[in-house]
């Protein structure tokens, strides 16, 4: 191993630290991974770094303890859990509690030795493995651990008076044949929760009943699948609503009075819920700097620690949005009432007084406990008309003293944020319409305005100084963190933009400017989109830590979360941790710092699992609006590339669906997986990562969220046709082969 000048061993790569762990004999830990590559101190926490980010990733996975194994292998003995059997009778089980993105190898169990109880799905076993082809194993028993009962979610319907069970699960192809009995009340369309039982009726596998949740047709079942499937708390228990319940007004003891300054509030229209009111003013100090107050709602007067709001505030650990519906993570006596501001009220808050110079750089910062009032509830729709010189009603009288000084303490803030060079993303957010019936009447892609970007500037700047402040009174923070993109990833992107043409600024330490100059340079050419997809990600996941690391994505060195607490418990932490610090009275005990990073694991679990269930909800909602429109063409971006086939987002709604390879029969397709394009053999033609397509669409299921598209086009329609390839080049079995090529729909 060849040290570098400064006399230190290379720090590994991530496909160097992939292989060291495929290549090692068991599970090893992130000490024996820093032996191998003499790793010295600061090395070894750049390493825990990566490999936090790997497990994010998907790209390895946590064993036993702090054993580390690779996701593309398992050790030689495992805990499995039998989940399936197939048509031909046989078990299959998966690893328990597995992790990551990659979906879980294929493991088939080795027949039960006589007078050995025969395993059922649903039943937990030790099991030693034995390789049997690249992503497939055998497996034998060694012990049963116990059993859990294998349940799904699905939808019933009766053929020729026999109930079935449609799974809601994508990937679940059959239905089920429901036990006799068990659905004489139930009729076609009912969402149910079944029990899968070890029997096959009709080669059918059997389940029993144990739940109705409602019928398909109810306004919010769309969404009511979504939490179901992921296991979102529905109901806060009696003794928790007991509590929200007997809150009452806090005193203005102890508080600053601040209700006479025109704090307001913007949030979308149809926000329930106001937890950050902003207002500003010329820094008395600096006439070319600004006075900036960001207030919050103080969650921590209301929610103690180790009462029921606190518990079950942690167990949810954020609010999820629906188009029709919020789970909160507190009750709604709490998260509309007296932690919401709304307008001529008086509400407890924790604030952020900032003094802002010319450069938009936060000079001064101090946090108190106050009373205040908003004197409006601002949209950020009427705010915006109100910038561009049509003010309504509401925002006339307040121009002078809240429109125009907000928006001038906006602009200087974004000076900052020029200067550091954060990263310049623009991702489409999808917003779905329901009318007065209840029915999705449009998805729309969700405005960007400025008034959006002003809220943002002002959230950004306090959550920077309440990280700041917690540092240095020497307080724990949980920090918010955003680490820079692996060296695999920056690699495999390089060569991506290098195919196009483009060239990126590598070095040793990788910043958001780098990313920016990329985009800027593509802005107007065709590849615009498709970098900005490739772009998007090779980036980090966000996550919760109490070890700082910086925020990449934002070009800050500190960052937190404190201007939610009502739908983060992240911030939430922040506030007592500040309350407990500056001595600002009662609500301030913070966990033991040892325990929080077992609660940043919790927290950012919570976060994913909520951005799943809203992205299953959409997908939902989505193929509901597109449901009767069968047969119907629509222009179209690709935003993935598979050997398998395309992954495609229309250009109106955002909705997403598949072409599947096995509809490209016009030709035999090679996959490049580096250059992200199928490419036809026989035609030349490429699909590649954003192209603009025209797709039909064949299938829209609400029940699952799956759309299946296919190509159209016609004879003068090339695709992007480009001058095939040597045959040299070609790499067998990477497409879908037609012994006869057919000829292209019209």
């Amino acid at each position: 191993m060849h040290k570098s000048r400064s006399g230190k061993n290379p720090f590994p790569t991530d496909l160097e630290i992939i292989e060291f762990i495929e290549t090692a004999k068991g599970r090893i830990d992130k000490r024996q991974i820093a032996r191998a590559f003499g790793l010295d101190a600061e090395q070894k926490r750049q390493l825990k770094k990566v490999l936090r980010s790997l497990i994010l990733d998907g790209k390895i996975q946590k064993s036993h303890g702090k054993k580390l194994t690779s996701s593309s292998t398992l050790p030689e003995v495992v805990v499995l859990k039998i989940t399936d059997i197939d048509d031909d009778g046989e078990l299959i089980a998966t690893p328990d509690n597995w992790q990551g993105d990659a979906p879980p190898p294929l493991i088939y169990m080795d027949a039960e030795k006589p007078g050995r109880g025969a395993l059922k799905p649903g039943d937990k076993i030790l099991a030693r493995l034995r390789q049997d082809g690249h992503q497939s194993f055998k497996a034998k028993t060694i012990r049963t651990l116990g059993h859990t009962e294998m349940r799904i979610l699905g939808i019933y319907s009766q053929i020729n008076g026999q109930g079935r069970i449609r799974p809601l699960d994508k990937k679940s192809k059959s239905e089920l044949y429901v036990h006799g009995g068990d659905h004489m009340d139930l009729v076609s369309g009912d969402l149910v929760r079944a029990e899968i039982l070890n029997k096959r009726t009709h080669g059918l596998r059997q389940a029993k009943i144990i739940e109705r949740l409602g019928s398909i047709n109810d306004p919010g079942a769309i969404s009511l699948m979504a939490v179901i499937e992921n296991d979102l708390p529905r109901e806060f228990n009696s003794k928790t609503i007991k509590e929200a319940n007997a809150a009452i007004a806090a005193p203005l003891e102890n508080r600053e009075d601040i209700r006479h300054l025109p704090l307001v509030t913007i949030d979308g229209a149809d926000a329930k819920d106001f937890d950050d009111a902003v207002w500003a003013e010329t820094d008395p100090d600096n006439a070319s700097g600004w006075r900036i107050i960001v207030a919050i709602a103080d969650v921590s007067w209301y929610v103690r620690p180790g009462s029921h709001l606190d518990k079950q505030g942690y167990e949810r650990g954020n609010s999820v949005y629906f188009p029709d519906r919020v789970i909160p993570m507190l009750p709604e006596a709490l998260s509309n009432g007296w932690c919401s501001l709304v307008p001529d009220e008086d509400r407890p808050c924790l604030a952020c007084e900032m003094q802002i110079n010319e450069n938009g750089r936060i000079q001064k910062h101090r946090f108190f406990r106050a009373l205040m009032r908003s004197h409006a509830r601002l949209t950020y729709e009427a705010f915006q008309r109100a910038l561009d010189g049509h003010a309504d009603e509401v925002t006339t009288p307040l121009m002078d003293n809240v429109v125009k000084p907000l928006y001038g303490a906006y602009k200087t803030l974004s000076k900052w944020r020029k200067e550091r060079h954060s990263l310049e993303l623009d991702v489409p957010e999808k917003r779905v319409v329901i009318g007065r019936d209840g029915k999705v009447s449009d998805i729309l892609e969700r405005q960007r305005l400025e008034s959006h970007q002003l809220i943002e500037e002002f959230m950004i700047s306090a959550n920077v100084a309440a990280a700041e402040t917690l540092e240095k009174i020497k307080q724990p923070c949980m920090y918010r963190v955003h680490d820079q993109p692996s060296m695999e990833k920056v690699e495999t992107l390089s060569q991506f933009l290098q195919d196009l043409g483009l060239k990126f600024a590598k070095g040793q330490v990788i910043k958001p400017i780098q990313f920016n100059q990329i985009l800027k340079k593509s802005a107007d050419t065709a590849h615009s989109h498709m970098v900005s997809q490739m772009v998007l990600r090779s980036q980090s996941q966000a996550e919760y830590s109490p070890d700082n690391i910086g925020h990449f994505g934002l070009s800050l060195s500190k960052y937190s979360h404190f201007t939610s607490p009502i739908r983060r418990y992240a911030d939430l932490l922040v506030h007592r941790a500040l309350v407990k610090g500056l001595k600002l009275g009662e609500g301030g005990d913070v966990p033991e710092l040892t325990e929080y990073a077992h609660i940043a694991e919790h927290l950012s679990q919570t976060e994913r699992r909520a951005a799943v269930a809203e992205r299953s909800s959409m997908d939902r909602f989505c193929a509901l609006f597109l449901e009767n429109k069968i047969g119907t063409q629509f222009p179209a971006r690709i935003n993935g590339v598979t050997r398998f086939g395309l992954f495609v987002t229309l250009q109106k709604t955002g909705a997403d669906g598949l072409v599947s390879l096995r509809s490209m029969r016009d030709d035999y397709y090679d996959f490049d997986e580096q250059k992200h394009v199928l490419e036809g053999r026989a035609s030349g033609r490429i699909f590649t990562l954003g192209q603009e397509v025209v797709v039909t669409l064949l299938e829209a299921s609400p029940i699952t969220g799956g759309m299946l598209f296919e190509l159209s086009y016609d004879e003068d329609d090339k695709f992007n046709a480009r001058k095939k390839r040597p045959k040299s080049q070609h790499k067998s079995g990477k497409g879908r082969r037609r012994s006869k090529p057919k000829k292209p729909k019209k």
